[in-house]
């Protein structure tokens, strides 16, 4: 009994050093804002010598014509529409290859799997061509639209693996009251797929917010740039870079992920856990 509480004792006690690990960038992070270029770089002490409390203020302005409150809002706006887009078109496109057999069921599937394994840099050209064509750069349509078609195959697998866990008795019964199977999927599936939903709304609204690349290479205008192109564009000055200003909006861009996760992590553990198990 003693030794299970000493074996116990040793494990939270590496846990807890583990966590300061990994957490430590973000203390960091969140100290630096308040330093000088010089202590940030000439110094190795985590806590501030001399607080400069300016540089969340005047991180915040900007380059003075854009501020952040507007790279915030065009954030918002591209990524809420995204999430909400891909968790509805990969829900229903999952339902389909979970409860229903149709002709050519095994070969799509097999395709949808296989787009899992292209990299990002092989359809880059192709999506920049055709969405120059059709008129969509420099706005939010190209983060939109694949989101209402349901382009993201990850999410589709995962609803899919959550989907085989719930016994199609509940489907049965319910067609027996004569459900449909719009009826079926939105009364009863839905509701018990909740924690998968979440968790796939989570991964995607993170990887939206902090994506860097696509956003670079889809909006050319200032007055449409997320956070991300915001921060990048704070080091392009051609003068000194004011490091305290850039660490302070990188921590306040960090924080609504956070957030995300910390109200919503009960359904993301549980998502994860429950969406490999095939009844």
């Amino acid at each position: 009994m003693k030794s299970e509480s000493v074996r116990n004792s040793i494990t939270f006690l590496l846990m807890c050093i583990f966590g300061l690990i990994m957490i430590y960038p973000l203390i960091w992070l969140f100290t630096a804002s308040f330093k000088s270029n010089e202590e940030i770089f000439g110094s190795l002490s985590l806590w501030p010598n001399q607080f400069l409390w300016d540089g969340y203020t005047k991180g915040w302005l900007g380059s003075g014509q854009y501020s952040f409150s507007l790279f915030f809002m065009n954030t918002f706006k591209l990524v809420i529409p995204t999430v909400i887009f891909t968790v509805i078109s990969s829900t229903i496109v999952a339902y389909g290859f979970a409860r229903f057999n149709f002709p050519l069921k095994k070969l799509l599937f097999s395709l949808m799997i296989s787009t899992l394994m292209l990299p990002n840099a092989v359809v880059i050209i192709p999506k920049y061509i055709l969405f120059k064509n059709l008129g969509w750069l420099n706005s939010y349509l190209p983060f939109i639209v694949p989101a209402m078609l349901a382009t993201s195959a990850f999410f589709i697998f995962m609803i899919i693996q959550f989907f085989r866990g719930l016994p199609r008795e509940l489907d049965e019964s319910a067609k027996m009251d004569g459900c449909n199977s719009f009826v079926i999927l939105v009364r009863i599936l839905l509701p018990l797929a909740m924690p998968a939903l979440i968790s796939a709304a989570i991964f995607q609204f993170i990887w939206t917010w902090n994506d860097f690349f696509n956003s670079l290479i889809y909006i050319t205008s200032v007055k449409n740039f997320t956070v991300a192109l915001g921060l990048r564009m704070a080091l392009d000055n051609s003068t000194s870079v004011a490091w305290n200003q850039v660490l302070a909006m990188s921590v306040v861009a960090v924080v609504p992920c956070i957030l995300v996760f910390f109200f919503a992590q009960k359904y993301f553990v549980e998502g994860i856990s429950t969406t490999g198990i095939k009844g």
